[in-house]
């Protein structure tokens, strides 16, 4: 099923995501603060499901995901927009770094996710992509294995739109359940940011969830063996 995407920003997530839809059959706004910005870019990506625009144009779509950081003005920016994002399904893919990217400006007892949909109440609001770096993008499998994206929401019917719409696109998606999980991913990022630099992979890393369900017979020998 076709859907449209706005995407407010023109950075290396912006773009890497408005690629990313395109190339999974969806149509794109690709939004610009200058509309002659988005211009260039969208005639440089050479894809007919891309389209420029302004923000005001990209938060005209279906779901609408701003690749803004809060730190930068985020909440200030969407302001204007508040009508038009009311019952929209937003994809919410930021992280609350600072600006060296060694921190975040939230405390722990709260996420960029929450703050959003505390500021916008009447948007219906999706957390994912917020543990996977830029260049993840470009080479999503990292050999045979398909790195995971962690999704949260408090509305299950956004969250299964967002899974439909995200249904040909190259990662696995993992329901991560409400929306407050998204104090832990974030961190997660935050972690998987250090230690990748400390191990040489950065910014090329991701999550991949393992496990598989323990067989009856395994779980009569382990009681068997706590007896």
């Amino acid at each position: 099923m076709n859907s449209t995407i706005g995407i407010l920003g023109t950075g290396r997530m912006g773009i890497r995501l408005a690629l990313m839809f395109a190339d999974g059959g969806q149509s794109v706004i690709l939004g610009s603060r200058f509309r002659e910005r988005s211009a260039r870019i969208v005639q440089k990506l050479g894809r007919e499901q891309i389209t420029s625009g302004s923000y005001v144009d990209a938060a005209t779509a279906e779901f609408v995901l701003p690749a803004l950081f809060l730190r930068d003005g985020l909440l200030d920016t969407l302001e204007p927009l508040r009508n038009q994002l009311d019952g929209k399904v937003y994809i919410d893919i930021s992280n609350p770094f600072n600006s060296d990217y060694s921190d975040f400006i939230l405390p722990w007892d709260t996420s960029g996710a929450e703050q959003i949909q505390q500021q916008f109440p009447k948007t219906r609001v999706v957390g994912a992509f917020k543990n996977v770096w830029w260049e993840v993008f470009d080479a999503p499998q990292f050999g045979e294995t398909v790195s995971d994206v962690f999704v949260v929401s408090d509305d299950v019917q956004a969250k299964t739109k967002f899974f439909s719409l995200v249904g040909k696109t190259p990662f696995r998606y993992i329901d991560t359940g409400k929306l407050s999980n998204a104090r832990t991913i974030e961190r997660m990022t935050l972690l998987s940011g250090e230690l990748g630099q400390r191990y040489g992979f950065f910014p090329r890393m991701n999550y991949k969830l393992l496990g598989e369900p323990w067989t009856p017979g395994q779980c009569d020998r382990l009681a068997e063996i706590i007896a």
